[in-house]
C-alpha cells in the first residue's frame, strides 16, 4: 500500500509500493523508499520535485472537507 502526504506549499510525497507511470503507461526510473511529485508545475525534473516551488511562491494547503 502507497500513502501520499500533500505538502503545504510543496509537492505530493508518495511512499511505499507504488509504480509511477505516465500517461502512455511507460514507467518512471526511480529509487528509494519516497518519491516528491511537482504541484506547482515549475520543476524542471517533471513530475519529480525539484524544489522551484519555493523560488516561484507556490501555494497551496488542502484540507479535507
Amino acid at each position: 500500500m502507497a500513502d501520499v502526504k500533500i505538502n503545504d506549499n510543496g509537492p505530493y510525497v508518495i511512499s511505499g509500493d507504488v509504480t509511477i507511470v505516465d500517461a502512455e503507461g511507460n514507467k518512471f526510473s526511480w529509487t528509494g523508499s519516497a518519491a516528491a511529485l511537482c504541484r506547482c508545475g515549475q520543476s524542471d525534473n517533471k513530475p519529480f520535485c525539484d524544489g522551484t516551488h519555493r523560488k516561484v511562491g507556490f501555494s497551496s494547503e488542502p484540507r479535507p472537507e
